[in-house]
C-alpha cells in the first residue's frame, strides 16, 4: 500500500499552480490559493506533495492544535506533558457537507454549566493549524462556511462563542480551494479574499500527457525507485523555500515598485487595496525564492496574473480571459 504522497518535483507542467503553492509556503500571509480547472489535473496531488516536501513540524504530543510549545497549547485541551515530537505538516480535507461545528469545533454547553469546565471538541481548523486546509469544490461550499474560513485564515485565530461562553485557539493555515468553474462560481467578494488564483487545464500536448501517465504508473508500480529518483529534486526545492523564508524580511522594496503596484491595480479597476498588498507580498516571496535582494518589475510581471486576475470586474465587451487582460495591462503599465 502506498502511503507517501506523489513527489512535488515529479508533477508535470502546471507551472503557475506549483509556483503559487511554493510562494504560500514561503509566506503563508499571502492568503491562500484558489485553483480552478478540469478534474484530474493534479490539484489535490500538488497540495499533498508540497506539504510532504516541507520539513516536519515539532509539536507537543497530544495537543489538538499542533502547538509548538506547552504555553501555546490551550487550557481546554488539558495537556500536561511537555514532550515534543516531529510530525508531517498537516493537510486537512474539508468535505462539502461539513457542518459549522465540525469546522470550528463544538462547545459542550451542558458540561460547562453543570461542571464549570470548558469542554470543547476541536474542529478541522484546530487540526489544520500550522499546515494546510484543502477544500475540493470550494465553489459548491455554503457561502457562510467560506466566509468563516477566510476570516479565520486572515486573522490566524478561531473563536467559538456559544451561550456567553468563548473559546479561542490559533488557526494559522494555508487555505487551498479547488473547483470546476462549470459547476458554479464563487461570489466576487469571496474570490477577492483568496491571495492567489490559478487556472489549470489538461495538457493538450501528446508527449506531455504520455509523461504524466509514465510517472504515475512508475509511482504505483515501482514506488521506491520512483521516490528515490525525485528525492534530490524535492530536497533542493525544500532548501530554496527555507532559504527564502529567512531572506524574506530583508527584501528591499523601492518606492517605484509600490507606485507600480498601485498604478497597475488602478488600471485594472480592482476594488480596495487587497490587490496591491497581495501583489507586493507574492512578489517579495518570489524575489526571496530567486535569492534576489531587491524587488523589481520583473517580479511584478511574473506574479501579476495569479495575484490579480481573480480581482477584475467583468467586462462583457472584452472576450479575453482575465489572465490575458492582466498581462495586457502589465505590458501597458510596466513599459
Amino acid at each position: 500500500m502506498i502511503n507517501s504522497p506523489f513527489p512535488f518535483s515529479a508533477i508535470v507542467g502546471q507551472t503557475d499552480m506549483k509556483r503559487a503553492m511554493v510562494l504560500t509556503a514561503i509566506d503563508p500571509g499571502i492568503g491562500g490559493v484558489l485553483v480552478f480547472g478540469d478534474r484530474g489535473t493534479g490539484k489535490s496531488t500538488a497540495v499533498r506533495a508540497l506539504a510532504a516536501l516541507l520539513p516536519p513540524i515539532t509539536a507537543i504530543v497530544g495537543c489538538p492544535i499542533n502547538a509548538a510549545n506547552h504555553e501555546e497549547c490551550p487550557e481546554w485541551a488539558y495537556i500536561e506533558t511537555k514532550k515534543k515530537a516531529k510530525r508531517p505538516t498537516p493537510v486537512i480535507d474539508l468535505p462539502l457537507g461539513a457542518t459549522e461545528d465540525r469546522v470550528v469545533g463544538a462547545l459542550d454547553i451542558e458540561r460547562a454549566l453543570t461542571r464549570g469546565e470548558k469542554a470543547f471538541e476541536p474542529g478541522l481548523l484546530a487540526r489544520a493549524n500550522r499546515g494546510y486546509l484543502y477544500i475540493d469544490e470550494v465553489n459548491l461550499l455554503e457561502d457562510h462556511i467560506v466566509d468563516l474560513l477566510l476570516d479565520v485564515a486572515q486573522s490566524g485565530e478561531n473563536v467559538v462563542e456559544r451561550e456567553g461562553l468563548s473559546i479561542r485557539h490559533p488557526a494559522r493555515f494555508v487555505l487551498v480551494g479547488s473547483g470546476n468553474p462549470e459547476e458554479g462560481e464563487l461570489r466576487p467578494q469571496l474570490l477577492d479574499r483568496f491571495g492567489l488564483s490559478v487556472e489549470v487545464r489538461s495538457p493538450n500536448d501528446v508527449a506531455q500527457r504520455i509523461e504524466v501517465i509514465k510517472r504515475r504508473d512508475r509511482f504505483e508500480s515501482d514506488h521506491a525507485a520512483f521516490m528515490t529518483q525525485y528525492e534530490k529534486e524535492d530536497a533542493k526545492i525544500r532548501r530554496r523555500i527555507l532559504a527564502a523564508r529567512k531572506l524574506l524580511p530583508q527584501i528591499e522594496t523601492p518606492d517605484a515598485i509600490l507606485h507600480d503596484c498601485a498604478e497597475l491595480c488602478i488600471a485594472l479597476g480592482s476594488d480596495g487595496l487587497r490587490g496591491e498588498l497581495t501583489l507586493l507580498r507574492a512578489a517579495r516571496a518570489l524575489a526571496a525564492y530567486d535569492k534576489a535582494r531587491v524587488l523589481t518589475r520583473d517580479h511584478l510581471r511574473s506574479i501579476a496574473p495569479i495575484a490579480l486576475s481573480h480581482r477584475l470586474r467583468r467586462d462583457p465587451l472584452d472576450e479575453a480571459g482575465s489572465g490575458t487582460r492582466v498581462e495586457r495591462t502589465v505590458e501597458a503599465v510596466l513599459t
